[in-house]
């Protein structure tokens, strides 16, 4: 076993999760930050036409989070495998997951942006881009989807980087890539008069510089995990192994953006250009909940995969149970600062006073299953480490998939606009229960065997996990 990776096995659970997560909250605080920094400047650039622009970054974000999905189907497969095989010691497993990680990553990128550009109008509409919302999301994407190796190769290794528990690197990542983001964008949005495209060269350019870092510190010998040039070479059977894990998180990341694809749609029918840029704003001020809420699970992931293949029980349940707390607590505090300030956070981005009326009812609305979300990320967490595919995957596409489609398709029939924004606490709620369910019967083995440690008492763990 690695001695850079030792402690997931030994620390103290509150310091452990508290050293991992923190840095990766703060990353993915940075991260929503400079999402809304470009929706700020971009209501700048544009005053009149602001809603309008704003409406295209808005139709953008759900294609741009797809690329970035194949990242976070090798980040969240790639990390759950290597921290399992730390923990089981098998060292050599580890290193030929972070090899075909790093080639997979390339391989994707490309399969990925071809089409995407041949296609993008056709994308786009399907998206719900209306005639006066069209022309800003395409200058945005075609630069966006360019540099798409960026987006997948940093996010995955951003994920490996944690498995190993260096989850500070993957933090400082994240800083040098948002702060660079924020200092770019006035630069060629005003600077170079660049509009929505300066914020996609902005975006790019800090990715890359992102990911280069993270390349050369596996090039350095830096990891817990060496890097050998002959583990690029595509293995069949760890490609299956990443597959199987990271489908969930993968779909989680699509679903949301299939999602939108009803919601757009849904809000071009009962609201028009306003609606979408009203969402889309909405959509990043709950990013500043939703993205810590998932660093949150970041920072549990390597403990629980690394205390699982050593065979620590206790350890886990102790994690998940402090996990839930902080998550929902955090769900909660959020969702208060956005109510006690909701027309100062709106008026950032555009005075139309449409739009203002508009914002406010929808927020008000959407972000009521807030304090409800952490379960469903902490779990879908844990099976993930545990590498239980199908109840990883089913709880993934839970709130989006299953609920909220379903949900988006009635409500509005019934309700007219207000119910579009009715369907997301609904389907909160729904995947809420549906996480909880399936928490306590894994949680109740693993508390019931809270000091084994024989091997007898591990198959036993096992078994009874293979059931669930």
């Amino acid at each position: 076993m690695d001695e850079k990776s030792e402690f997931l096995g030994t620390e103290n659970i509150r310091k452990l999760l508290f050293k991992l997560s923190t840095p990766v909250i703060i990353g993915m605080l940075v991260q929503a930050f400079y999402n809304v920094v470009d929706t700020f400047f971009v209501g700048l650039v544009y005053g009149a036409d602001s809603v309008q622009a704003i409406g295209g970054l808005s139709i953008s974000f759900p294609i741009q989070m797809i690329i970035m999905a194949f990242g976070i189907v090798l980040g969240t497969g790639g990390s759950s495998i290597i921290s399992r095989a730390l923990g089981a010691r098998e060292n050599e497993k580890a290193e030929r997951v972070l090899g075909n990680v790093f080639s997979l990553s390339l391989i994707l990128s490309v399969l990925i942006s071809v089409p995407c550009l041949l296609y993008l109008d056709p994308i786009l509409k399907v998206f719900g881009a209306t005639a006066g919302i069209l022309p800003y999301a395409r200058e945005y994407l075609e630069v966006i989807i360019a540099g798409g190796i960026f987006f997948v190769f940093g996010v995955a290794v951003q994920n490996i980087v944690r498995a190993e528990g260096n989850a500070r690197l993957a933090m400082n990542a994240m800083l040098v890539g948002g702060g660079l983001n924020i200092l770019l964008d006035p630069l060629f949005m005003f600077g170079f008069g660049m509009g929505v495209r300066g914020a996609a060269i902005a975006t790019v350019l800090s990715q890359a510089v992102a990911s280069v870092w993270l390349l050369l510190y596996y090039l350095k010998g830096k990891g817990a995990v060496p890097f050998r040039s002959e583990t690029l070479k595509p293995d069949p059977e760890i490609i299956k192994e990443i597959g199987a894990i990271g489908t969930g998180s993968f779909v989680m990341e699509c679903s949301s953006s299939v999602m939108m694809i009803f919601v757009y749609n849904a809000l071009a029918i009962y609201g028009g250009d306003v609606a979408i840029a009203v969402f889309g704003v909405v959509m990043k001020i709950n990013s500043f909940i939703f993205l810590p809420l998932l660093g949150m699970g970041f920072g549990l992931q390597p403990i629980v995969g690394f205390n699982y293949g050593a065979k620590r029980y206790g350890r886990i349940a102790e994690a998940v149970k402090l996990s839930l707390v902080a998550a929902t607590t955090f769900g909660l505090l959020g969702m208060l600062i956005i109510y006690l300030f909701t027309e100062q956070i709106l008026g950032l981005f555009s005075t139309d006073p449409q739009y203002l009326e508009l914002g406010k009812n929808a927020i008000m609305i959407i972000v009521l299953g807030t304090p409800l979300i952490g379960l469903n990320v902490v779990t879908s967490t844990l099976f993930q480490a545990l590498g239980k595919a199908k109840p990883a995957f089913l709880l993934s596409i839970s709130r989006q998939l299953l609920f909220l489609i379903p949900a988006i398709i009635i409500l509005p029939r019934l309700y007219d606009l207000p119910g579009v924004w009715v369907a997301f606490p609904v389907s909160d709620f729904l995947a809420f229960m549906l996480s909880g369910f399936l928490l306590f019967r894994v949680y109740r083995i693993f508390k019931e065997r809270k000091e084994a440690s024989k091997i007898g008492a591990g198959s036993e763990i096992a078994d009874n996990m293979s059931h669930i």
